[in-house]
């Protein structure tokens, strides 16, 4: 775990009501406490969303409205390998997963989290679910429906390889 483990970072506001969409620096993403100040920065009109793709395991959702953080992760398993998803755990006040409940993915948090979006829990849990999906491809899904794919796409696009 010696290599960076967030593969990208990516924040999403409105303004003016338009979409923007910003890569954030791997530095923001070290920890919990530097991406939520990250993402905070940003002046969104209702918030700003941060996606978050971790070491091609997991992938966070986080939500940022004022003083208010929501947190999705799609598999609780998978974070607790990680430092920034056992930070998200810890916020979250989860209970360390016990090995005995099976290896499918287990998500944690708000499944709710993109509601007003017009993306319910049930969407959310089918697309964490599926296993043939990779969380930048989930992810990319999320943004195209609720209305930022197209950004979120060339973001990825300048990422370094």
């Amino acid at each position: 775990m010696d290599e960076p483990s967030v593969d990208f970072a990516i924040a999403a506001w409105r303004e003016e009501g338009l979409w923007q969409v910003e890569t954030l620096p791997p530095r923001t993403s070290e920890n919990l406490e530097s991406l939520l100040n990250a993402l905070r920065a940003q002046p969104g009109e209702g918030g700003v969303l941060g996606l978050v793709s971790v070491a091609e395991e997991f992938l966070l959702v986080i939500r940022v409205l004022g003083s208010e953080v929501r947190f999705l992760v799609s598999d609780i398993f998978a974070a607790e390998d990680w430092p920034l998803g056992l930070d998200v755990l810890d916020r979250l006040e989860m209970p360390s997963p016990e090995d005995d409940e099976g290896d499918d993915p287990q998500p944690g948090g708000d499944l709710r989290i993109l509601a007003d979006f017009g993306i319910g829990a049930d969407e959310i849990e089918m697309l964490l679910e599926d296993s043939e999906r990779w969380p930048d491809e989930v992810l990319a899904t999320l943004a195209t429906r609720i209305g930022f794919g197209d950004q979120f796409d060339i973001a990825l696009e300048q990422l370094p390889d």
